[in-house]
């Protein structure tokens, strides 16, 4: 028996563990796993090496991303969407999928600390998975200034993944 689609997505900092999340969800729901790092290194190979670059990728990927999944979603199909919702702009965004398609959501926050996620950055650096861009500690320190949880008053159905 078929369940209603949902759409999740993620907030959580960089190598907070968004993307290993996001592969146990697509499995755990027999979910469509579409992965923002995987789409942007596919189609723009040599052009996205630098943080604004992702910024000007990511924009131009998303429109077309949106119509994919409001189509994935119209089947009836659950889908994942491994692309950071870091910023109420970003979630936002998210939103726009999930009314517009009218099925339910599920907001994957994850809660962990800087060191953490300094040490997954390191060892997704060395591991170089498919998809994912060599970034520094101090690049991991530029792109937190700009992180802002989810609130209540957002209005997501939030899941909290916290080790604490």
């Amino acid at each position: 028996m078929k369940t209603d689609p949902v759409l999740h997505f993620f907030c959580g900092k960089m190598a907070s563990g968004k993307t290993t999340l996001s592969k146990k969800l697509a499995s755990d729901h027999n979910a469509v796993l579409i992965s923002e790092d995987i789409w942007l290194s596919k189609l723009y190979p040599k052009e996205s090496s630098t943080f604004d670059d992702y910024l000007r990728y990511s924009s131009r990927l998303k429109p077309v991303v949106l119509q994919h999944v409001q189509d994935i979603l119209a089947q009836r199909i659950s889908v994942v969407l491994d692309f950071p919702g870091n910023v109420p702009s970003q979630r936002q965004w998210f939103r726009s999928i999930f009314e517009a398609a009218k099925v339910n959501h599920m907001l994957h926050y994850i809660v962990v600390p800087d060191s953490l996620c300094k040490k997954q950055l390191r060892k997704r650096n060395a591991e170089q998975p498919e998809g994912s861009m060599i970034m520094s500690e101090a690049e991991f320190d530029y792109i937190t200034t700009y992180f802002q949880p989810p609130t209540a008053d957002e209005g997501f159905n939030i899941i909290r993944y916290d080790p604490n």
